[in-house]
């Protein structure tokens, strides 16, 4: 145990220390983030804020890879950057152009896909991932490799967005996130799975300090998709799909809330929430503080995990 809380105690001091050096170079070059003209006042004075602040989580990607430089744990680090270069790409976008939309959701969506693909591949042929999803304790769901590659992409690239769209308001998806982490942290019997995990859970800790409401700089893409794409690879290569409605509670609230109030607006001319994703719609209806927010939302994910941590114990744990 002593062997994976150094590094993340490294992590979380060098995060906490090169933070504000990466939010003066951000300034520096103005890669600030636009703001929608939709969005509620109080986020309209957040104009001018530094984006890509996600870059500083990097920092667990290479303390990770120096602490077990193993092929599991090089697998982890190229998700999380694969996924990261694609938020990388928007937010570029979005800073230097100040263009709020950034890259196109297709040309994203082709990236995830083909990336998702491949780690997939080399998942299941070089890692030795099996092809079922496991619902109870000797009861599995054994699908031929096509079908379980084409379900599979579509629940990562999925649950990627899910969590990318809860990155809307200052520390809410690293207070979110961190409870998942630590669901991998405490079920996993691989060594490299729970140093990563910890690692993060360092990283985001670190990061908070500076992004916790009122944020200094923003995570972007370039933090949330890597956080999205790693999370949603860490479920399948624990088998713990079945899990993935209770652990990514928060992360599915988000994206179902967009679903809903789009379709509702198409039928019928009406929104069901003041606004989406859904924290929007506490702040502006309830008037929530930011902060308020972020606590129930991170109560209820840790609620939810350790439920998830429960069914794992009882029905999935052989």
């Amino acid at each position: 145990m002593i062997n994976q809380i150094i590094p993340a105690l490294i992590s979380f001091v060098v995060v906490l220390i090169l933070s504000p050096i990466l939010i003066a170079v951000l300034k520096k070059l103005r890669l600030i983030q636009p703001i929608r003209k939709e969005l509620p006042s109080n986020h309209q004075l957040k104009k001018g804020t530094p984006l890509m602040f996600g870059i500083i989580l990097f920092v667990g990607i290479i303390i990770s890879i120096l602490f077990s430089p193993t092929p599991l744990m090089y697998f982890l680090s190229i998700t999380y950057i694969l996924f990261s270069f694609i938020g990388f790409l928007d937010d570029f976008w979005k800073a230097s152009r100040q263009d709020p939309e950034g890259v196109s959701g297709k040309t994203k969506l082709v990236f995830q896909f083909i990336f998702t693909g491949g780690l997939l591949y080399y998942m299941i042929n070089e890692l030795g991932v099996d092809t079922n999803i496991h619902i109870f304790k000797n009861i599995s769901l054994d699908l031929p490799m096509l079908i379980y590659v084409f379900v599979i992409t579509l629940f990562v690239v999925g649950s990627a967005n899910a969590i990318n769209f809860t990155d809307g308001l200052d520390g809410l998806l690293g207070v979110v996130a961190i409870p998942t982490y630590f669901f991998f942290f405490v079920i996993s019997e691989r060594a490299e799975v729970q140093l990563f995990s910890l690692i993060m859970i360092g990283c985001l800790l670190g990061f908070l300090v500076y992004n916790i409401f009122p944020a200094k700089a923003f995570m972007g893409d370039t933090g949330s998709l890597a956080i999205g794409g790693s999370l949603s690879f860490l479920a399948v290569l624990e088998k713990v799909e079945i899990l993935i409605p209770i652990l990514f509670i928060i992360y599915f609230a988000e994206v179902l809330s967009v679903t809903l109030q789009v379709a509702s607006f198409k039928l019928t001319r009406k929104r069901i929430f003041k606004m989406t994703p859904i924290h929007y719609h506490f702040g502006i209806k309830y008037r929530w503080s930011e902060n308020v927010i972020v606590t129930v939302f991170g109560f209820v994910s840790w609620f939810f995990v350790f439920i998830g941590l429960a069914y794992w114990n009882f029905f999935l744990n052989l």
